[in-house]
């Protein structure tokens, strides 16, 4: 099992993108206390492959200036079930444990195929965690995609009342109520409908109102991902599109959202495929991880943000 070896390196930010020494993307930020720890994907394609990640690493903050790179919290192998592929994930914090959700790829030993989430857990944001079920919490079978990669992309909730909710999906965006042991499910999985909804969805509240952020796309303005969202006046609906939040990534046609309050701002993190490493240079398979301030109007319609080189340094 992967550790968290913590203070392997520090570096300071120096604008977008974020990460410079290796290719990462499906950033997911979470504040605990002063801290904001980042988490994503370690991109490792060579040559023309399309997507290799290997596995999740994790990074830290308390200012948004300096940052820590604490290693690899998990493989996809960690789970028992599963084959490859360290797809997006979120770590989310509840009743004191850190439940880490993401998708790989079921072995097929296992008796399934396709994409699936699973469930980890640890008692501090860098783990070691563990696998928290054994199994699937959602496999391919269990929803009625039209492809075997539509369970992919978990983001979680838990609202004022103490309830859970886990949303997902490719092509499909489904969303069903967590049961209080946070690896099994406490209602029926249903469909949202969402114009333009691809994948990855991020669901988060500010003053009131529900937020879910994900990557659409529309034909007609190309072929790439951008970032829309959504609004709803409870965490189960209705959701209603409000706009896009930014256009597609430079170099890659995937887009990834996780945003997060810190000490009083707002951040958009994404990824993007400019980064060269190496003599690999950045694209679809080699994505590197980069944030933006997020503003809100007086009404709380999100105000677009545009993708720029300095990053959270410009004012």
């Amino acid at each position: 099992m992967a550790t968290a070896p913590v203070g392997l390196a520090r570096f300071a930010n120096a604008g977008n993108p974020l990460i410079r020494d290796r290719h990462t993307a499906d950033p997911a930020p979470l504040v605990v206390g002063d801290r904001l720890y980042l988490y994503v994907g370690h991109d490792e394609a060579r040559g023309e492959q399309m997507f290799n990640i290997t596995e999740w690493l994790a990074y830290s903050t308390t200012d948004m200036q300096d940052w820590t790179y604490h290693g690899p919290i998990m493989r996809p192998t960690d789970f028992s079930w599963a084959s490859r592929d360290a797809w997006a994930s979120q770590v989310h914090e509840k009743n004191g444990r850190f439940w880490f959700y993401t998708a790989v790829e079921h072995d097929e030993a296992q008796g399934s195929h396709g994409k699936a989430i699973g469930v980890a857990v640890a008692d501090n944001p860098l783990g070691p965690f563990r696998d928290a079920l054994g199994r699937p919490l959602v496999k391919n079978e269990d929803t009625a995609g039209p492809h075997h990669w539509d369970d992919i992309d978990p983001t979680v909730w838990t609202d004022a009342d103490g309830k859970s909710y886990l949303f997902w999906g490719n092509a499909n965006l489904y969303m069903a109520e967590l049961a209080d042991d946070m690896v099994s499910f406490a209602g029926p999985i249903r469909q949202i409908a969402l114009p333009d909804f691809v994948e990855g969805p991020w669901v988060f509240e500010r003053d009131g109102t529900y937020y879910l952020a994900y990557a659409s796309m529309d034909q007609r303005l190309g072929p790439d991902e951008r970032i829309s969202y959504a609004t709803a006046p409870s965490i189960t609906g209705p959701w209603v599109r409000r706009g896009e939040i930014t256009g597609s990534a430079a170099n890659s046609f995937t887009i990834h959202p996780g945003i997060a309050k810190f000490k009083g701002e707002w951040y958009l993190f994404y990824h993007v495929g400019t980064l060269t490493v190496g003599d690999q240079p950045g694209g679809l398979g080699r994505r590197a991880v980069a944030v933006e301030r997020l503003r809100f109007d007086q009404e709380g319609r999100i105000l677009p943000v545009e993708q720029t080189q300095a990053g959270t340094l410009a004012q």
